[in-house]
């Protein structure tokens, strides 16, 4: 099954750092994800996140208001 990982931000330098870090995790682990970019205020507000960037896997957020480490990411997305 594919995970759906979103990344929640405008496009602040944080929210490009954690986009990259995920992008590079699902590739080093070789995971059957599809990575996008939600950007739209509105959108980002309607997940309850109020600081970003956020990251959400499968819709549920599981990072907010701060940027994982790389090592975070991958357990986050294995568990």
């Amino acid at each position: 099954m594919t995970m759906t990982i979103k990344i929640l931000g405008p496009g602040c330098p944080n929210c490009l750092t954690l986009e990259q870090r995920v992008r590079d995790v699902v590739a080093a682990e070789g995971l059957d994800a599809e990575v996008s970019k939600v950007d739209d205020i509105m959108d980002i507000m309607a997940y309850g996140v109020m600081t970003t960037p956020a990251l959400v896997v499968d819709e549920k957020v599981l990072v907010k208001g701060r940027v994982p480490t790389a090592h975070e990411i991958t357990q986050l997305l294995k568990s």
